[in-house]
């Protein structure tokens, strides 16, 4: 295994980038909402690393290789705009934001955090969503809404240690 986080494995991260921005307007088009400018680029920012990214680091790079001066409301309205529309995942532990790998279809975010380089990984497992809803079944309890989050270290940061 090389160095490489799980996330970022090699890939053409441009294309990864370019395809989730592409696949944004889509999915908006489809849902009759609108991809400003400013939400795009948000969301760009956030797919530019595979690791969370707060909103105060987001307004930091605007105003750096942007030179826009947005307040951390209008950032704060592009990421609530983008979670409502299923583009981005809220890390809470984190208090920061991920790009979304489906967001063709609702979901709830099950993610691997490594402690060390923060790097968060999306899972997609059913049995992990079936035993949340079956326990919660068992006590009469309504899941709304969910979010796992499981922190530990990732092989790169493992073998470092």
């Amino acid at each position: 295994m090389s160095d490489t986080p799980l996330a970022c494995t090699p890939h053409d991260h441009a294309h990864c980038v370019s395809h989730a921005l592409a696949e944004a307007d889509q999915l908006c088009a489809r849902q009759g909402v609108r991809l400003t400018a400013l939400r795009r680029r948000v969301l760009e920012l956030v797919w530019q690393s595979h690791k969370p990214l707060g909103a105060y680091d987001i307004l930091a790079i605007l105003s750096e290789q942007d030179g826009r001066r947005a307040a951390p409301p209008t950032v704060y309205r592009a990421l609530d705009f983008l979670l409502e529309n299923g583009l981005v995942h809220r890390i809470a532990s984190l208090n920061a934001f991920i790009g979304c790998n489906h967001p063709e279809h609702p979901h709830q975010g099950q993610f691997l955090i490594c402690r060390n380089c923060h790097t968060a990984i999306e899972m997609q497992e059913p049995a992990i969503r079936n035993a949340i809803g079956e326990a919660a079944a068992q006590v009469g309890f309504a899941v709304e809404g969910e979010t796992v989050e499981v922190v530990g270290l990732c092989a790169p940061c493992r073998r470092a240690a």
